[in-house]
This record gives structure tokens, sequence and C-alpha cells, in this order.
């Protein structure tokens, strides 16, 4: 979302913040988000130059507001993988990507970077995918970060069962760019 205008609605912030609407209306009522309320009404604005207050002092990155682009973090041990997956995503589908190769580096990333999509390799092989995908849903400030599992040792079966594990979405491999663009697409367009 490139900034055109002055003043935003909370679910415009809660999209550049990628937190919830619910959010950035505890921000507002606790007072750490200034901003006003439109006479007769409950609707919250907020302008722009104390979102970016707010956003400096809490360290929530300025990407959302400076580049407008889906941030996409890839998160896998195989090198060609992470190398084909960051050229087209960032060249070709135009979004902002950042990888890493570990679960403690993924960690890392999510917490500086605030990804709306992350693609986890369920077989990392230094930590736990699972663990990484807990630790994401438990931070109030990634809670809207949705997980689509990769792998390509899983059956049909397994994959599916990783839904109710905390992943959002599954792409088995081999696959082809434009499932992973379409995946991170059904992503984004369920949380926006």
């Amino acid at each position: 979302m490139l900034i055109d205008k002055d003043v935003l609605t909370t679910g415009e912030v809660a999209k550049i913040c990628n937190v919830a609407p619910r959010t950035v209306s505890k921000w507002f009522d606790s007072g750490s988000l200034k901003g006003y309320r439109i006479p007769g009404s409950k609707d919250r604005r907020i302008p722009v130059s104390q979102l970016i207050r707010f956003m400096k002092a809490h360290g929530i990155p300025l990407d959302g507001i400076t580049s407008g682009r889906t941030r996409v973090l890839i998160v896998d041990d195989d090198a060609e993988v992470v190398d084909v997956l960051y050229k087209v995503l960032s060249e070709q589908a135009n979004y902002e990507v950042r990888t890493a190769t570990t679960a403690f580096a993924a960690g890392l990333e999510c917490d500086r970077f605030k990804p709306h999509v992350m693609l986890l390799d369920i077989h990392l092989n230094e930590g736990d995918a699972r663990e990484v995908a807990k630790l994401v849903r438990n931070q109030d400030e990634l809670q809207l970060t949705r997980i689509i599992a990769m792998s390509g040792k899983m059956t049909d079966g397994q994959l599916y069962s990783l839904k109710t594990q905390g992943f959002d979405s599954v792409l088995k491999k081999p696959f082809q760019v434009r499932q992973v663009v379409e995946a991170i697409e059904t992503a984004v367009s369920i949380v926006h």
C-alpha cells in the first residue's frame, strides 16, 4: 500500500503493520497510537505522521508504507530452491522477498521483516519448522502472517494434516512457480 493520503482507517493501518484491525484499535484506545474518532461515529482515523512515529517507536518496519508490496519470507535450506523462488517472486511477481535457511534465522527475519506470507520447508536440517510455525502463531505482531508449508517428502495425507498444526496452506515439491504465486495470492486475499 503506497500511502497517497494523510489519514488512514484502522483497516489500512492493520494491513501496513501486518496485524489484525482489533490490534490497531487497542493501540488507539490505549493512547499508544494517536488519532481521532469521526464525530458521531465510533470509527477511528490515524494520521500517517502519527503512524510513522508509532512504527518507528515500536520497531515496526516501514516497508508497508514505502513499498506497498506483499512481503514474503522464504525459509528453506535448499539453496537452489531459495535462489529460484527469490528471483521469480521478487523480479517477476514484484513481491518484497527475504530468505532464511535455518529455523533460527527464520525467527529473526519474522521479527524484523513482519512477512505477510512465509514459505516454510518442513524438512529444515537445522531446527524444527513446526516450532517456527508455532512461534509465529504465538506472536501478536505476526498473527496475520500466513504460513505455507512446503515438502517433497510427505504424502498428500501428511501434507493435509499440517493444516491442523498451524499451517494455512501446503505446497508439494516439485511445484511450478505459478502454484507458489497462486498460494501467496490466496493467502494474502484471505487476510486483506
